[in-house]
């Protein structure tokens, strides 16, 4: 079996009492999606925390690619290609989109001194950004300043600027919020086009969306993971519908 290119290891994080990731392993192989669910207040987001660098854990331990990174600050994991997409769209938003793609990918190859210089003169930087936003789906938008973009689309850009950074893993942290119905449907396709050819975690509410995306399903419950399995397994446990999804399982 192929060596997961993400693992958790026994994950702890507390403030005081409060016990927020509580004990947590879980593992994320090549090119799947697993993702984590569970009610608000779960500790999701300080899960990702986690992951990202953003937060340190209290105790517990974190591979990469093979490689404990644990101590790893964030832009050093970022580095080795464990990339975080945000909860808050975070864009450049006087920038146009083909502009927001170009400067990650100078970033990427080492000329970030070059940040001011008008990107619009590069042809061939343009050509690759532009390849990076038809894949997204957003051909179209490129030369639109990234601030008046809907959100979907918003969410479809940060995405290709993740992507320029030259990801292994994508670390998706509700990328369906604040979009309606045919956004969020239009997330999932772009997602499951996508699917592969990243490893992704996945955190997500919308139900429907996980269950279309989803390898592998972990449910996070006051900072325990309570059960991990596919999509059917999960739909069927009797444990997870009692403390999460009700009548939210999909049919």
């Amino acid at each position: 079996m192929t060596e997961p290119i993400l693992v958790l290891d026994d994950l702890c994080k507390a403030y005081g009492a409060l016990k927020v990731t509580n004990h947590v392993s879980l593992d994320v192989r090549p090119g799947e999606i697993h993702a984590v669910i569970g009610p608000n207040g779960a500790g999701k987001t300080t899960l990702i925390g986690q992951i990202s660098g953003a937060l340190a854990p209290d105790s517990g331990r974190i591979r990469f690619d093979g490689r404990d990174v644990t101590a790893l600050p964030m832009h050093a994991r970022a580095r080795a290609g464990l990339l975080r997409s945000f909860q808050i769209t975070e864009i450049l938003p006087a920038f146009t989109a083909r502009e927001n793609v170009a400067l990650a990918l100078q970033a990427r190859e080492g000329h970030s001194f070059r940040f001011w210089r008008n990107v619009s003169r590069d042809a061939a930087l343009n050509a690759r950004a532009d390849a990076g936003l038809a894949e997204l789906g957003l051909e179209t938008r490129a030369d639109v300043r990234a601030g008046t973009l809907s959100h979907g689309e918003k969410r479809a850009l940060e995405l290709a600027i993740a992507m320029a950074c030259g990801p292994k893993l994508l670390l998706l942290d509700e990328p369906m919020a604040g979009t309606g119905r045919e956004e969020t449907d239009r997330l999932v396709e772009v997602l499951r086009a996508l699917k592969g050819r990243y490893a992704m975690l996945l955190v997500e509410h919308d139900m429907s969306a996980v269950f279309a995306l989803a390898d592998r399903i972990s449910v996070l419950v006051y900072g325990e993971i309570v059960a991990t399995g596919t999509p059917e397994e999960i739909r069927d446990n009797a444990k997870v519908r009692e403390a999460y999804l009700g009548e939210e399982a999909v049919a």
